[in-house]
């Protein structure tokens, strides 16, 4: 009988970059049992979702604490499943505010616990590692300054490399697929990318819109807005309705990432997608006022982009909150459309990217690890 493997993830991201790991699982053991928490991509690679994801997608204090009750009941459902399935090892993804806690029933259900992608405690909640290194028996992380913040907490600790390397497929040249999409040739394209939660589009994807337009009546320009896998259509569509000249682009996000010529990024993983291809960028950012005053109180870094905090340094301008505004989008991004100068240094910037991700290799190395704990054939 093969291993019994519980996986948690509760957001996009994680559904990706679990479903790399679930993907080798079964290419080393195919009779494995996975189960859990997760969505379609996690689903095709074979898992049982037992909880849909989509059911938990709260961003921000004021959201999670009004579908508490939700949150509970799924937790429940999850300890339930534990206490009657066994599972030899629970791989939590991310998602530190759910996966923290379920973390403790796993231990005391007396499952191994695997962490994949750590809770940013570098950049808040610094004490949770002490907690970490209570309930988690490894932990994987992405970026190699975080291995020696587990090491030196007693956390045994692998730095595996940046799961998303191993999701750059190869892509068509940036004139052939804008060629494919017709777009015009010769004149600059602006990329749109919103997020993937819903919240995240409706505060942020009209200034998006707002900005392009005010960049579209001054200069030839072609926009594009990716629409991110797990959202529907309609999220997007309906405030790109009135503006014909915006093409939403589904599916081919990462090839929108390589040809644009700039683009506007919400804050997330996405930063590092995007700066992988070196394509010069704004990240932008906007929550609800009360989740971002908890969080600035909270928060110990001087950067939120992922890809200034990788990079140690702000290789791209950042507007939060309050300077998410149309106007400073303009005034951000119109010289990396237009200024040759301003986008090669830009592109000059990111050039570090790629190497501080590490290597491709992650999903199977969390794979491996996982089925190599404790002697396990």
């Amino acid at each position: 009988m093969g291993r019994r493997i519980m996986l948690i993830a509760g957001e996009a991201s994680g559904d990706l970059h679990g479903s790399g790991v679930v993907r080798e699982l079964k290419r080393m053991q195919p009779d494995v049992e996975v189960f859990g928490m997760g969505g379609e991509m996690l689903r095709k690679e074979g898992m049982e979702v037992m909880v849909d994801m989509r059911t938990m997608a709260f961003m921000g204090f004021l959201e999670v604490a009004r579908n508490l009750r939700t949150v509970m009941a799924t937790e429940r459902m999850l300890k339930n499943s534990v206490a009657a399935r066994k599972p030899d090892t629970v791989l939590l993804i991310d998602y530190p505010g759910f996966n923290l806690r379920f973390a403790r029933v796993a231990k005391e259900a007396g499952a191994a616990v695997f962490y994949y992608v750590s809770p940013q405690v570098w950049a808040w909640h610094r004490a949770r590692v002490k907690t970490i290194a209570r309930v988690v028996d490894r932990m994987h992380v992405i970026f190699p300054f975080e291995e020696e913040i587990y090491r030196k907490a007693g956390v045994p600790v692998q730095f595996v490399g940046h799961p998303l390397v191993e999701q750059f497929a190869l892509l068509p040249s940036r004139e052939a697929w804008r060629q494919e999409q017709g777009f015009t040739q010769g004149t600059p394209l602006l990329g749109l990318f919103p997020g993937s939660r819903i919240q995240e589009v409706e505060r942020i994807l009209p200034a998006m819109v707002g900005a392009a337009r005010g960049l579209w009546q001054k200069h030839p320009l072609d926009v594009a807005v990716a629409l991110a896998p797990n959202l529907d259509p309609s999220v997007v569509r309906k405030h790109i309705a009135q503006e014909p000249w915006i093409r939403m682009i589904e599916r081919d996000t990462h090839a929108l990432m390589q040809s644009a010529d700039a683009a506007l990024v919400t804050s997330g993983t996405a930063t590092l997608e995007i700066g992988w291809y070196g394509t010069p960028f704004v990240v932008v950012y906007r929550t609800s006022p009360v989740t971002y005053a908890i969080g600035r109180t909270l928060v110990d870094v001087p950067h939120i982009g992922l890809v200034n905090i990788v990079a140690g340094k702000g290789v791209v301008p950042e507007l939060i909150q309050g300077e998410c505004t149309e106007k400073n989008m303009i005034r951000e991004v119109e010289p990396l459309l237009f200024d040759a100068h301003t986008q090669t240094q830009m592109r000059s910037a990111l050039s570090g990217i790629r190497e501080r991700l590490g290597g491709p290799g992650a999903s199977r190395k969390v794979a491996e690890s996982i089925l190599s704990y404790r002697g396990a054939a």
